[in-house]
């Protein structure tokens, strides 16, 4: 398979609001049958208005794009509406008017191989780290979009679909990211569907006992640090 250079980027938090993608192009591709296999720079610590590695369907094939993270509507009058949309609820996203058309036709895969959430604790917020317990890559749902700067400039952004949170992530967040089945990529890529009930049904919380999560040190709350470090186990154990 050919490859094709994408640059990496770096750097701020929320819900889902950082995660991490460190696995060679060859690996996502055989994991999400890509064409190509992508040149990925490992990314330990992903956050909101970085661009970020997204899948889409074209022409019935899968192609690999980068989009800035935080879905600008095509409406929006400028670049700063995406800042707040890093998210879109799975219950309520085929409502909303910043979603209900990309939820309609641009749907796409954000692959991830982990990501992180907090806990309040007394010293401060604890950062956990929540994989699946296979370490695999895996994709969470997410929606594109295309939008005209005033300039004439275009900027292709995204957004990561949120859902309930399962059991082993509900002690830290009530919300998760929707993380979809292999078997159901080619349904939600597949452009011609738009019926909105059977693409909500893809979008309920992932399984509880095929994930891990344990406790990270406080070094990701920084969205300038990096590296494989950040994703080590504390000492304190995992859940």
């Amino acid at each position: 398979m050919p490859s094709r250079t994408l640059p990496g980027i770096a750097s701020a938090a929320y819900m889902c609001g950082r995660f991490t993608l460190a696995v060679a192009g060859e690996q996502l591709a055989l994991r999400f049958n890509l064409d190509e296999a992508p040149i990925l720079e490992a990314r330990y610590n992903i956050a909101p208005t970085q661009l970020v590695v997204m899948i889409r369907q074209d022409d019935g094939r899968r192609v690999v794009e980068l989009a800035r993270w935080g879905l600008i509507p095509s409406w929006s009058k400028d670049a700063s509406a995406g800042a707040r949309m890093i998210n879109a609820r799975a219950e309520t996203v085929g409502e909303k008017p910043a979603f209900r058309a990309a939820f309609r036709q641009r749907r796409c895969l954000i692959p991830a191989d982990g990501f992180y959430e907090w806990q309040a604790s007394v010293g401060g917020k604890q950062p956990y780290y929540a994989r699946l317990a296979t370490g695999e890559p895996f994709a969470m749902a997410g929606l594109w979009e295309r939008w005209q700067a005033p300039d004439g400039a275009w900027i292709q952004s995204c957004t990561i679909i949120t859902t309930t949170a399962n059991e082993i992530l509900l002690p830290l967040h009530d919300r998760m990211p929707a993380i979809l089945a292999p078997e159901h990529y080619c349904l939600w890529l597949d452009p011609t569907i738009r019926d909105p009930g059977p693409l909500q049904a893809l979008l309920g919380p992932y399984p509880a006992e095929r994930m891990r999560v344990y406790p990270v040190g406080k070094a990701v709350n920084s969205a300038r640090n990096e590296g494989p470090g950040l994703i080590k186990p504390l000492e304190t154990g995992g859940m």
